[in-house]
């Protein structure tokens, strides 16, 4: 009976001993879905930091680029998706800009030798949405 009692304590044991390694093991699947650009292992906090850029640069909200989850019990946005436009052409500027950063600005680095953008959003938008082609 003793016996039976130590397997069952032991058995019980184990089960949560897995069950806590497989909760804090790490995802097989990147976290933030369909980046193009940006690196697929960037932190949450680099996201944010350049997500708030492009809104601070453009004056808009998240929603200016992002749409509405499909699920209308949320009012959340599908940030994956790429329904809208504006999306598309918020990634053609990111690839026009690194392009000119890369081919007019590449000695401007920093102290661990990376470049440093010279050209950003807001150099043309400063603020707007559609800047002023003048």
């Amino acid at each position: 009976m003793i016996h039976y009692r130590k397997s069952g304590v032991a058995l019980a044991l184990a089960i949560f001993v897995f069950a806590g390694i497989s909760a804090t093991k790490p995802a097989d699947e990147p976290r933030h879905k369909n980046l193009k650009i940006l690196p697929k292992n960037i932190s949450d906090d680099d996201l944010d930091k350049i997500m708030d850029s492009f809104k601070d640069a453009l004056g808009v909200k998240c929603k200016f680029c992002h749409a509405p989850s499909k699920d209308s019990t949320e009012r959340k946005l599908d940030f994956a998706s790429d329904e809208k436009p504006e999306k598309g052409i918020a990634r053609h500027m990111m690839r026009m800009t690194n392009k000119i950063n890369k081919k007019y600005f590449s000695f401007n680095k920093d102290e661990k030798g990376e470049t440093v953008p010279a050209i950003s959003c807001v150099t043309c938008h400063r603020g707007n949405q559609h800047p002023d082609g003048k």
